[in-house]
C-alpha cells in the first residue's frame, strides 16, 4: 500500500505479492516497478494528493468520473506493457471523496464490473461509517461488516480489511447464500 516506487520495489524484494498503488500508477517510476515484477497490481482511484485529498473533494458525477479514471488508468497500464490480467481495480472509498460520494459509489458499485477485472474495496472502519453513525473508528466494526456484505453482494471480489476474522465470516455467509441461490436456479 504505497504510491512510492522505492517502497514498492523494497516490498517486492522482501516477498510482497501485491502492489497497491493508492495513486493508481500515475508515477512513471511506479509503472517501471510494476512492469519489472509479476505481482498483482491494485489500481486505486484517488482525487488529489494524500495531504489535501479531503480538503474539498468535488465531482459532477462521482460514479462516472471514477469509472472513466479507472478505465484510463487501466488502458495506460496495458499500453505501458503491463498485462491486463495482473490488474485489480479499487474505486478508492475515502480517498478524495466526501461521505456522500462514498455512498454514491457504494450504491453503484456493480457498475464497476463492466471492466471485467477483479474489484477490491476497502471500507474497513472508514469515516463513511463512523461519521455517519456518530461513533469512532474503534466502534465501527458492525458498520464495516454491513458495508463489506453490501460490497460483496454488489460484486466486490476482494475486501481490504482490518478485522480479518469478521471479514472471513462475512465472506462465508455471502458465499453460502450465493451457493443456495445457484442451487435453486439450477433445480428450476
Amino acid at each position: 500500500d504505497t504510491r512510492h516506487a522505492e517502497v514498492a520495489r523494497a516490498c517486492l524484494e522482501a516477498g510482497a505479492a501485491i502492489v497497491n498503488d493508492v495513486s493508481g500508477f500515475r508515477d512513471p517510476a511506479m509503472v517501471d516497478v510494476a512492469r519489472g515484477c509479476d505481482a498483482g497490481l491494485v489500481v486505486m482511484h484517488m482525487q488529489g494528493e494524500p495531504a489535501t485529498m479531503q480538503d474539498a473533494p468535488v465531482y459532477e458525477d462521482v460514479v462516472r468520473e471514477v469509472s472513466t479514471w479507472l478505465q484510463q488508468a487501466t488502458e495506460a497500464c496495458v499500453a505501458s506493457g503491463i498485462a491486463r490480467g495482473r490488474l485489480v481495480l479499487d474505486p478508492g472509498f475515502g480517498f478524495g471523496k466526501t461521505i456522500e460520494h462514498n455512498y454514491e459509489l457504494l450504491a453503484h458499485l456493480e457498475e464497476f464490473r463492466v471492466f471485467e477485472l477483479p474489484l477490491l474495496v476497502g471500507v474497513s472502519r472508514k469515516s463513511m461509517i463512523y461519521r455517519l453513525l456518530g461513533t469512532t473508528p474503534q466502534e465501527a466494526l458492525n458498520g464495516t461488516t454491513v458495508l463489506d456484505t453490501i460490497c460483496l453482494l454488489k460484486g466486490a471480489d476482494i475486501l481490504r480489511v482490518h478485522d480479518v476474522r469478521e471479514a472471513v465470516e462475512t465472506v462465508k455467509i455471502v458465499e453460502a447464500m450465493n451457493a443456495a441461490r445457484s442451487a435453486l436456479i439450477a433445480n428450476n
